[in-house]
């Protein structure tokens, strides 16, 4: 292995998993880690994010870690460790890959049985590596919401998500991408790393939150002995394009574009012919090669300098080429084995509140146990602090394996 695991692991898991490195590295036909594309925003992170071996063909095993900065932790944390673990391509679903991340562990003795975990899937941060929230840190909005799940007594495993830090394109709203980061996150921590329990909570937002709900769709077939005990989304998304904004008034800028810049990039992975020139204008050209490597602040903040508008920058695109990309944002299954909490803005607009209303509803639809909850005056970014107040409850039931009153066609509180 090219660098030891600095946590304290089982002698069993080092050992064997020292013997499956060796037996892979002896296989000729070995999957490795992609070379790195620039025109996906690969580059410019440490050498820990490259895996030079074989990659192992069970997902969910951890590969290596190393102690965290510690101002790219969470204050509340008592360690925190950037690790790399195997997991699988969300795209043709079946090639071994390599994905980053970080696991924070709460400070105190850790409950009979280890630590519960709580596996987060973050929202949009870019596509380029740089933008890795294990590498660039995190928003204040974010570092609220995790410390608090941390002095809930969760330990925390957060994903970078495929092509994200390691080397590769990041599919952006893939989401069984999403949900095979957040699940294989889980995984690996949970067999690897002393005193925590298979009692797991998916929490996510956004981007992150449609990843929450897939996890939970996925995890009986894709990850059927993890422990999940239930998921948490807030933002969620449900569908793409224009049912999925809010009513806009096209001659007003809009920071949201620098969305659509990076869902381009990432639908060019599925059909590399895709022209931006068919998409966006000359005045919008710029900030979309500018989204191969700025990561989404940087890229608001420029989308809003140079003035863009719906009008301005948007050319009325007619064609297919996006159809690879948008299946792939679909949900396998509405019908959920473990409760799921949906947190929603009644303002939200990316995505709209009534796309998560309606996602609440068709869930509840198929039999799966939905809490819903809409917030008065709340926009995307509010909800995720504001919600804590009633998924914090949700989430005591289901790790205590209590029942949930669902809640589907919630009133906005």
């Amino acid at each position: 292995m090219n660098r030891e695991i600095q946590m304290k692991l089982p002698q069993k898991f080092v050992f064997g998993l020292s013997v499956l490195a060796l037996s892979l590295n002896a296989m000729a036909a070995g999957v490795h880690a992609p070379k790195p594309d620039p025109l996906q925003g690969d580059g410019r992170v440490s050498a820990f994010y490259t895996w030079q071996d074989v990659i192992p063909t069970t997902p969910g095993k951890l590969l290596r870690s190393e102690p965290l900065d510690k101002t790219l932790s969470l204050p509340n944390a008592a360690s925190a460790q950037r690790i790399l673990y195997s997991s699988t391509d969300g795209i043709d679903n079946k090639t071994p890959i390599v994905v980053s991340g970080t696991l924070f562990l709460p400070k105190g003795k850790a409950p009979a049985g280890g630590w519960p975990v709580a596996s987060w899937g973050h929202g949009t941060v870019g596509v380029a590596d740089v933008c890795a929230p294990s590498w660039q840190g995190r928003s204040y909005r974010d570092v609220q919401y995790l410390s608090r799940w941390l002095d809930e007594g969760y330990a925390i495993v957060a994903t970078d998500y495929q092509g994200l830090g390691v080397p590769g394109g990041h599919p952006l709203l893939n989401n069984r991408m999403a949900a095979y980061g957040i699940l294989d996150a889980a995984k690996a921590v949970v067999a690897g790393v002393p005193g925590l329990a298979n009692k797991v909570l998916i929490v996510g937002q956004s981007q992150g939150g449609a990843g929450a709900f897939a996890s939970a769709a996925y995890a009986p077939t894709y990850a059927p002995d993890l422990g999940v005990k239930g998921s948490i989304g807030t933002g969620v998304i449900y569908t793409v394009g224009a049912k999925n904004v809010g009513e806009q008034d096209v001659n007003k800028v809009d920071a949201s574009l620098a969305y659509g810049f990076y869902t381009l990039l990432a639908a060019q992975q599925y059909d590399p012919s895709i022209n931006p020139k068919d998409f966006y204008t000359d005045k919008a050209l710029p900030l979309f090669e500018q989204a191969r490597t700025s990561c989404l602040a940087a890229l608001v903040s420029d989308v809003v300098g140079v003035g863009l508008t719906p009008a301005n920058a948007k050319k009325d695109y007619q064609g297919d080429q996006l159809a690879a990309w948008q299946k792939q944002v679909s949900y396998p299954t509405l019908k959920l084995a473990q409760p799921i909490f949906i947190g929603t803005g009644a303002e939200d607009k990316t995505p709209a509140a009534s796309t998560q209303v309606a996602l609440m509803q068709d869930a509840c639809k198929t039999g799966s146990v939905v809490e819903g909850h809409l917030y008065k005056g709340l926009g995307h970014s509010e909800t995720v602090n504001a919600s804590l107040k009633d998924s914090v409850p949700f989430a005591h039931k289901v790790i205590n394996d209590q029942p949930i009153t669902p809640i589907c066609n919630p009133s906005v509180q």
